[in-house]
């Protein structure tokens, strides 16, 4: 199940097309989402690593490549082409004024 779930996420394919030996794509959906629903991938990823650092067996490693990790366009600052919009002058209500 969990070799299953890697797999999805490793390589992205849809759900469906899940490799048949891992069994029913529907049923390791559903096991995700319980696992998901009622915290055992919490527990997991919390007993896991604290098991391996009481152990020694825990290395932090942490690398960030330019390739896959990029900013939108204009999340950079990066303008648009062309003159910019000016604003719309605000103009007065003429309605009364809530009370």
């Amino acid at each position: 199940m969990i070799d299953a779930i890697a797999f999805k996420y490793r390589t992205g394919t849809p759900w469906m097309d899940l490799p048949e030996h891992f069994g029913s794509w529907r049923g390791v959906h559903n096991r995700l989402r319980m696992w998901a629903a009622d915290g055992t991938w919490e527990k997991v990823f919390t007993t896991l690593p604290a098991q391996a650092d009481a152990e020694g067996d825990l290395h932090w490693v942490g690398a960030v490549d330019s390739t896959i990790v990029r900013a939108h366009q204009h999340a950079a600052g990066a303008r648009r082409k062309g003159p910019r919009p000016a604003s719309r002058p605000t103009m007065p209500s003429d309605a009364p004024a809530a009370a």
